[in-house]
């Protein structure tokens, strides 16, 4: 008789490891990965970027715009109205792109071990893609945490090869955005956003999160078009004092300066060099 096959060992398995019976070795799976690679990448903090998927770059509207003005029907005129929003939407996309450059560049400037407030997406289009575009503009390395969904999510071009990553679970995906960053900024955007944002908000509230991280809401008009902060406090839902837990800014030079600021107040010493401290929690 020849010698019977051996069975699969069981990290090999791939009928179990995509079991229910796995699914703590896929979650853990998710949190040691990702955390492998940061280390080995030597990143130490981010500045994330929440916006929509859905805007796109000027160049691109334009272009829409250009292709529904040839179409003489209602359904080219309704082509046409869609487009034009896009192009006004465009704005942020631009602004996302020269916001990222910018502090991509400020922090390529600083001494220290490590890479320091490393730009950090979704990594899919949109907003994201201005981010991870304005990083790659500068020079600089951009992260992109990318989720497995049904539409509109991909890696887009300007992520780093090795500082991208394909995650299942949200809740996963939503620990590392938290985990390293020391800035949020908020453009507009739709429930994906506003469930980063507000998840955010909580755990900062609650003092879930208590390191000293800059929380911006990118276009104080369109957010406050969106939701009624003035009715959350009016009704009790919030108090005056959360107001305090973000800023607003309105221009990428305004939303620059108010981090960057809060940066040198908190994470660099008198020399101006980084304090050695990732102050997670």
């Amino acid at each position: 008789m020849g010698k019977s096959k051996r069975p699969v060992k069981a990290y090999k398995n791939a009928e179990f490891l995509n079991s229910a019976e796995a699914r703590t070795i896929r979650i853990l799976s998710e949190y040691y990965e990702p955390k492998s690679r940061f280390e080995k990448n030597k990143i130490i903090d981010t500045i994330v970027f929440f916006g929509s998927a859905r805007i796109i770059s000027r160049k691109d509207a334009l272009k829409l715009v250009n292709e529904a003005k040839k179409q003489n029907t209602p359904a080219g005129k309704r082509k046409f109205e869609k487009a034009v929003k896009l192009l006004e939407m465009s704005k942020y996309y631009e602004d996302a792109v020269e916001l990222s450059k910018k502090l991509t560049l400020w922090s390529k400037k600083l001494d220290g071990n490590g890479n320091r407030f490393i730009i950090c997406t979704g990594g899919g289009p949109g907003i994201m893609e201005a981010a991870n575009k304005g990083a790659y503009l500068a020079g600089g390395h951009s992260i992109g945490l990318n989720i497995s969904i049904p539409y509109e999510q991909f890696v887009n071009k300007y992520v780093d090869h090795k500082l991208a990553f394909e995650f299942h679970y949200f809740f996963m995906r939503k620990l590392w955005f938290m985990y390293l960053a020391k800035a949020l900024i908020v453009f507009p955007g739709g429930f994906g956003t506003m469930d980063e944002l507000m998840e955010v908000l909580t755990l900062v509230q609650t003092k879930k999160v208590t390191k000293k991280m800059k929380i911006i809401i990118y276009d104080e008009a369109y957010w406050k078009e969106i939701i009624n902060f003035d009715a959350l406090i009016d009704h009790g839902t919030i108090s005056k004092e959360d107001m305090k837990l973000f800023d607003f800014c309105n221009t990428v030079d305004e939303a620059f300066d108010k981090i960057t600021t809060h940066f040198k107040k908190h994470f660099l010493n008198q020399k101006g060099s980084l304090i050695e401290n990732n102050g997670k929690k």
